[in-house]
């Protein structure tokens, strides 16, 4: 895992610069939130481990859990923060605000499909996009890799998505918003068989 911390972030003619010397962000071990995981998704290795296309795993209803294959993390992202996941097959890595819709399977109910999350797209096969509302972004190409890395300064509006490659971060795209409410992690699976690992 990278130890770089984040200290500043500027745009400087659309360019981003990330200064890496800093203490003061928070690297986040991610925790699942057990109420909200799908009962498409299996989740191992002491809950860091999350598969997809496992049918009706009997977890207990929950007005929290989703009806597609996706889950939210416990962690209220608050400051800087930094994490990263490595994923396998499609998968969206995002952030959400807690009241975005639970049950059914309509854009408002999926990860990156409202105005309520936002969402880094990794396919093995596509390469990489940012989703938010429904509209989807492409990022700039580069090689598909098994690692990314997704940093949040709440009180900027900040939030950006990183490939990791041969342990180099390598910026995909920066959304900027001010954001409302707090934000929480979260996963949705787009194939059988997708992982991601905390």
């Amino acid at each position: 895992m990278l130890s770089g911390l984040v200290r500043e972030s500027k745009i400087i003619t659309n360019c981003r610069w990330i200064v890496v010397l800093s203490s003061s962000l928070d690297s986040v071990q991610l925790k699942i939130d057990a109420k909200t995981v799908s009962k498409d998704l299996k989740v191992s290795e002491q809950n860091r481990r999350v598969t997809s296309g496992e049918a009706d795993v009997p977890y207990p209803d929950d007005p929290a859990r989703f009806d597609h294959p996706q889950l939210l993390c416990e962690n209220k992202l608050e400051g800087r923060c930094y994490w990263e996941v490595k994923w396998k097959g499609a998968v969206f890595i995002s952030v959400s605000y807690k009241n975005i819709q639970r049950k059914g399977d309509k854009d408002d109910c999926v990860l990156g499909g409202n105005s309520q999350s936002w969402s880094l797209g990794c396919s093995e096969g596509d390469g990489y996009s940012v989703w938010h509302n429904n509209e989807k972004t492409p990022c700039t190409p580069t090689a598909v890799s098994e690692r990314v890395a997704v940093y949040v300064d709440y009180e900027a509006g900040i939030l950006s998505f990183y490939n990791i490659s041969s342990d180099k971060l390598i910026h995909l795209h920066t959304v900027n918003n001010k954001f409302t409410e707090p934000l929480y992690p979260g996963f949705a699976f787009w194939t059988h068989g997708s992982t991601v690992l905390l």
